[in-house]
C-alpha cells in the first residue's frame, strides 16, 4: 500500500500561502450566528401569552396592596425567563461542540517542516499528517499510507472502521466522496484513525467539510413549541380576554344599580382576579421542572423541558442500532475449527479451539485501537490467561498490512527461548484461503460457512499460522509463508441488555421502534429479529431510498421498520416523512450524523456516555446510562406528567367556576353582600395554587398508563370529556356554596357572617375538590390506601389551619371582613361543601363498572 505521490510538494504550503488561504477561506471552524443579548432574548421569552399573564396577574396583586402575592407571580416570571435563556444556551452549544469536534490539533507540514498547529489553522492544501489515535482535521484524500483503517461511525452509523487506500490519480483533481466506503482514499474531519499511518492532501475545511455540512442542516431546523404549549397558550388568551371584558363589565354593572363605583371597581378587579387562571402557567412550568427533575432519577436528563409531555404522545421511536441497541463493541461470538463450532457463552474453551484465540490475538497490534482488533484481545485474556499460549515477552519482528490485493495481515513474532519464527495471519476469509492455497472445494466449502455466519448479522475473519526457520530470512511477500489454516471467528455487535424487553413494552404502550443505521442490511435485519423488532415488512437501504418519491417513501414507511445503510440526510428524511404521516417521532442516536434528525424530531433522545457532544447538545433528551430500556421509563414518565397535568388543570377550571359564581351572582342584586373581596380572592390562591402545582404533580403515575394507546397529536388537553367533567364538578360546588349563601342571605344574617359561613363552605368544597381529583377512576378511600401523596396531608392541614385561623381568630377576622359563626354553621359549610362533590364519586363507580362489562 505504501508508496510516494510526486503531485504533493513534500515541503507543503509556505507560512505565507497557508495564511493566505486562512484569510480567504476563514478558519477551519463552523460558523455561528450573530449571539443575540439578554435583553432580546428576554423579550422574546416575555411576548408569550403565559408569560403577559403572570405580569398581569403581579400587576394586579401589586394594585391592590398586597406586594406578597405579586412579588410571588414576579418571581414566576423571573424564573421562568432564567430557565428559558438558559436551555437557549443549552441548545446553542450544539454548534459549538460540533466546531470542537471539527477542530482538534493537526500536525502539518509547513516550509517543509512537521508543525503542530490548532485545527482551526488547518486551511486547503495543507498537508496533513495521521498516526492512530489522531482526529481527522479536515476533508483530506490519502497521498500515502501505511495499513489505514479509520472509525467513521460518528458519520456513518457503522460501527466497524474502515479500510483507506492511497488515490490513484492526482490528488489535487481528486473530488471528496461519501463517508462509509471500503478500500477508498477519502478521510473526513472529525473521524478517528485507528490503525496505521498516513499523509493527506486538505480538500475542504470548515463548512465545505461532511460536519460542517451537517451543522448547516442543523442550523436551518427550527424549535417547535409543543403541542401543549401551542394549546396552553390559545387557552391563556381567550381566559384573559374574557376576563378583562367581564371585570369591566362588572365594575360598570355595579356602579350603576348601588351607585358606589369605588366598590364597583373592587368588585371588577375581585372578577378579574376570579377569572383570570394565572395558575395555568404556573402549572405548566412547574409540573415540566419537577418532571424533569424525577426523570433525572430515572438517568434520563432533560434538556428542553416542555418536550416531556410529547415523550407520552410518541408514537414512533426511531432508533439508531450502533451504541443504542448494540454495545458498539464488536465481539467474538462463536468460533468454527475442523467443521466444529463452539458458541462463546462463558462455557471453558475447548482445547481444540485454542489455537484459534492464540494466533487471532498474535494477528492483533499489541495496543489495538481497532474494535475488531479488541475483540481479539479480550478473547484471548478471558480464555487463555497465564499460559504458555499468552506469549508475554514475545517481540514482533515484522508486520505485513493489508493490501489492496490482500485483504490480510500477517504478524512475524519470535519467542524469547527459540529464534525460529511463530508466523499469524488474520484477515479476510477469501484472503487467507488465498494465502492457504485452497482448492476450488474447500474455497466452496468454506463460502458456505461464511455466507451463514454473515445472514445471522456477523463478521467473520479467518485465522492462519506459519512457522519460518530464521536462517533463512524472511520473504517480501505473505504468499510465501506456508500457511495453515486455524478456522474462523465470528463476530458481532452484541445487543445491550434488555433492549428486546423495551421494545416489547414500546409496542404494548402503542409506540413502533424503527431501526435507522449505517450498517449492512443483513446486519440490521439480524439484530431485529433478535430484538424482537418488526422486519415482516423487510429492509429499505439507502440507496433504493434515493429512487423514491415522497409519496412513495411515506408510504412505504408504515410497513417498513429497518432501514439500512443511511447517510445523515436520509435520516433527517425519515424523520420528516414519519412526521407527514401524523407520526409523533421520538429519535434516538449517538453519533454526529444523528444531530440533524435529533433536532428535526419532537423528540430528539441522545445516548448520554457513549454519545457525542453534538447529539447531546441537539436532543431534548438525554439517556445517562445508555440503557435504551430507560426509553421505556421516559415514556412512562411521560405519560404519567401529562395524566397528572390534565387533573390538575380540570381542577384549576373546575375550582375557578364557584369563585367566578360568587363573585358575579351577588354583583346583580343590590340587597346582597359581596362575598368574595380580593384579599378572600387572594387567601383562596393559597390553597389552589399549591394543590395544583404540588399535590397533582406529586400523584404516582397510574400503573395501567403504559396499556393505554398514545395521546393522540390533535387531542387537547381538555377532550370534551375532560372539559365536561371539570365544569360539571364547578357547577356542582357553585350550587352547593351558592345554597350556604342563599341560605345566610335569606335568614337575615349580618353581611360579615354570611360572607363567612359562604367563605368556608367554598375553601371545604375547594378541598374536596382536591380529593376526588387525586383519582378519575379510585374512589377516595381507595386513593388514601393505595396511591401515597406525602404533600396531600400538609395542603389538607395546611388549607384547614388557615380557615380556622381567620374565622376564629378576632383580629384576622376583622382584616378578612368575615364575622363569627357557630357550629351550626360549620356544620352547614362542611356538609354543603362536601356535598358538592359526591356526584362524581358515584359517576365513578358507575363507569367503573362499565368498563368491566
Amino acid at each position: 500500500m505504501s508508496q510516494s505521490v510526486p503531485q504533493v510538494r513534500p515541503t507543503g504550503l509556505s507560512q505565507a500561502e497557508a495564511l493566505e488561504r486562512l484569510r480567504t477561506d476563514g478558519p477551519n471552524e463552523l460558523p455561528t450566528a450573530k449571539p443575540r443579548n439578554l435583553l432580546q432574548q428576554a423579550w422574546e421569552i416575555v411576548r408569550q401569552p403565559m408569560l403577559l399573564l403572570l405580569l398581569g396577574a403581579g400587576t394586579l396583586n401589586f394594585v391592590l396592596a398586597e406586594p406578597l402575592d405579586g412579588a410571588i407571580l414576579m418571581s414566576f416570571v423571573v424564573v421562568v425567563i432564567g430557565i428559558s435563556i438558559y436551555q437557549e444556551h443549552k441548545t446553542e452549544n450544539a454548534l459549538a461542540a460540533l466546531r470542537d469536534l471539527s477542530s482538534p490539533r493537526a500536525l502539518v507540514i509547513r516550509d517543509g517542516q512537521q508543525v503542530r498547529i490548532a485545527g482551526r489553522d488547518v486551511v486547503r492544501g495543507d498537508v496533513v499528517l495521521l498516526v492512530e489515535g489522531d482526529r481527522v482535521p479536515a476533508d483530506a484524500v490519502l497521498v500515502d499510507g501505511v495499513n489505514v483503517s479509520v472509525d467513521e461511525s460518528a458519520l456513518t452509523g457503522e460501527s466497524v472502521p474502515v479500510r483507506k487506500t492511497v488515490g490513484s490519480g492526482d490528488p489535487d483533481d481528486e473530488a471528496m466522496g461519501e463517508p462509509g466506503g471500503d478500500a477508498t482514499p477519502w478521510v473526513f474531519s472529525g473521524t478517528l484513525v485507528v490503525k496505521g499511518r498516513a499523509i493527506a492532501l486538505v480538500k475542504g475545511t470548515a463548512a465545505n467539510t461532511e460536519l460542517g455540512r451537517i451543522g448547516s442542516a442543523l442550523r436551518t431546523i427550527p424549535q417547535e413549541r409543543t403541542p401543549l404549549q401551542r394549546e396552553v397558550d390559545r387557552l391563556v388568551r381567550v381566559i384573559a380576554v374574557l376576563g378583562l371584558v367581564v371585570a369591566v363589565a362588572v365594575a360598570v354593572i355595579y356602579g350603576l344599580t348601588r351607585g358606589v363605583w369605588l366598590q364597583g371597581i373592587l368588585a371588577g378587579i375581585a372578577t378579574a382576579m376570579a377569572i383570570l387562571p394565572e395558575e395555568f402557567p404556573v402549572v405548566l412550568t412547574i409540573f415540566l421542572a419537577l418532571g424533569a427533575w424525577r426523570m433525572s432519577q430515572k438517568h434520563v436528563l432533560t434538556r428542553r423541558t416542555p418536550v416531556i409531555e410529547t415523550l407520552g404522545s410518541a408514537t414512533v421511536v426511531c432508533v439508531d442500532k450502533t451504541g443504542t441497541l448494540t454495545m458498539n463493541s464488536m465481539t467474538v461470538r462463536e468460533l468454527l475449527v475442523d467443521g466444529s463450532t463452539h458458541a462463546l457463552d462463558g462455557r471453558p474453551l475447548p482445547a481444540e479451539f485454542h489455537p484459534i484465540v492464540e494466533f487471532g490475538r498474535l494477528a492483533s497490534p499489541l495496543d489495538p485501537f481497532d474494535p475488531m482488533d479488541q475483540a481479539f484481545e479480550d478473547l484471548a485474556d478471558t480464555y487463555l490467561p497465564a499460559t504458555e499460549r499468552s506469549h508475554a515477552g514475545w517481540e514482533l519482528v515484522r508486520e505485513y498490512p493489508l493490501s489492496e490485493e490482500l485483504l490480510a495481515l500477517s504478524h512475524v513474532w519470535r519467542s524469547p527461548s527459540g529464534s525460529d519464527f511463530v508466523v499469524a495471519a488474520k484477515g479476510a476469509p477469501e484472503s487467507i484461503a488465498d494465502l492457504c492455497h485452497f482448492d476450488e472445494t474447500a474455497v466452496a466449502r468454506l463460502t458456505t460457512l461464511v455466507d451463514a455466519a454473515t445472514a445471522q448479522g456477523q463478521r467473520v475473519l479467518a485465522v492462519a499460522r506459519a512457522a519460518l526457520r530464521a536462517e533463512g530470512g524472511l520473504p517480501s511477500d505473505q504468499h510465501d509463508f506456508d500457511f495453515e489454516f486455524i478456522g474462523l471467528a465470528a463476530l458481532h455487535d452484541p445487543v445491550r441488555p434488555g433492549v428486546a424487553q423495551a421494545v416489547a413494552e414500546c409496542a404494548r404502550a402503542g409506540v413502533r421502534t424503527v431501526m435507522i443505521t449505517g450498517d449492512f442490511p443483513g446486519t440490521a435485519l439480524a439484530i431485529a429479529r433478535e430484538i424482537g423488532l418488526d422486519a415482516e415488512g423487510g429492509c429499505i437501504t439507502g440507496p433504493e431510498l434515493r429512487t423514491m418519491s415522497d409519496t412513495e417513501l411515506a408510504h412505504r414507511i408504515r410497513t417498513v421498520s429497518v432501514f439500512a445503510r443511511m447517510v445523515p440526510q436520509q435520516k433527517l428524511q425519515l424523520i420528516r416523512a414519519l412526521k407527514s404521516n401524523g407520526e409523533v417521532v421520538g429519535m434516538t442516536g449517538d453519533g454526529v450524523n444523528d444531530a440533524p434528525a435529533l433536532r428535526a424530531a419532537d423528540i430528539g433522545i441522545a445516548m448520554g456516555a457513549r454519545g457525542t457532544d453534538v447529539a447531546r447538545e441537539s436532543a431534548a433528551l438525554v439517556i445517562t446510562d445508555d440503557d435504551f430500556a430507560s426509553i421505556v421509563g421516559g415514556i412512562r414518565q411521560g405519560r404519567g406528567i401529562f395524566d397528572n397535568l390534565r387533573k390538575a388543570m380540570s381542577y384549576t377550571i373546575a375550582v375557578h367556576l364557584p369563585i367566578v359564581g360568587m363573585s358575579l351572582i351577588p354583583v346583580f342584586v343590590a340587597d346582597w353582600p359581596l362575598v368574595l373581596l380580593p384579599v378572600l380572592i387572594a387567601f383562596l390562591e393559597l390553597i389552589i395554587d399549591p394543590a395544583c402545582s404540588v399535590v397533582f404533580e406529586s400523584e404516582q403515575i397510574d400503573p395501567m398508563v403504559m396499556e393505554q394507546k398514545p395521546r393522540g397529536l390533535g387531542e387537547p388537553l381538555f377532550g370534551r370529556r375532560v372539559l365536561t367533567i371539570a365544569v360539571l364538578q364547578g357547577v356542582f360546588a357553585l350550587l352547593a356554596v351558592l345554597a350556604v349563601y342563599l341560605w345566610a342571605v335569606l335568614g337575615n344574617r349580618p353581611d360579615d357572617v354570611v360572607r363567612s359561613v359562604t367563605f368556608a363552605t367554598l375553601v371545604t368544597g375547594n378541598l374536596a375538590l382536591i380529593l376526588v381529583n387525586r383519582s378519575w377512576t379510585l374512589p377516595v378511600w381507595r386513593t388514601f390506601r393505595e396511591r401515597l401523596n406525602r404533600t396531600l396531608k400538609w395542603i389538607l392541614l395546611g388549607g384547614s389551619a388557615l380557615l380556622l385561623t381567620v374565622l376564629l381568630v378576632p383580629p384576622f377576622r376583622a382584616a378578612f371582613n368575615l364575622g363569627p359563626i357557630g357550629p351550626s354553621d360549620w356544620a352547614v359549610a362542611i356538609g354543603a361543601g362536601v356535598a358538592g362533590v359526591v356526584w362524581f364519586e358515584i359517576y365513578k363507580v358507575v363507569a367503573g363498572r362499565s368498563r368491566a362489562t
